[in-house]
């Protein structure tokens, strides 16, 4: 049973997008590990920008320096 966890900041995604991902993940698993769909889990979990941080500063304050 493949359990995959895609975490991303919170920050427009659109519910049609999450949809397309798990559609391409779970395909990805059928094809390349011979997964089962009905067996394949995709967690989405969203993130505040101010609780991601990267290069020493947190997602929103990068993104308000290097618009």
């Amino acid at each position: 049973m493949p359990y995959v966890n895609v975490r991303i900041t919170r920050d427009g995604v659109t519910r049609e997008q999450k949809r397309e991902l798990v559609e391409r993940i779970t395909q990805t698993l059928v094809e390349v590990l011979d997964k089962k769909p009905e067996q394949t889990h995709i967690i989405i979990d969203e993130v505040d920008p101010e609780n991601w941080g990267f290069t020493g500063m947190l997602t929103d304050d990068y993104r308000r320096l290097n618009p």
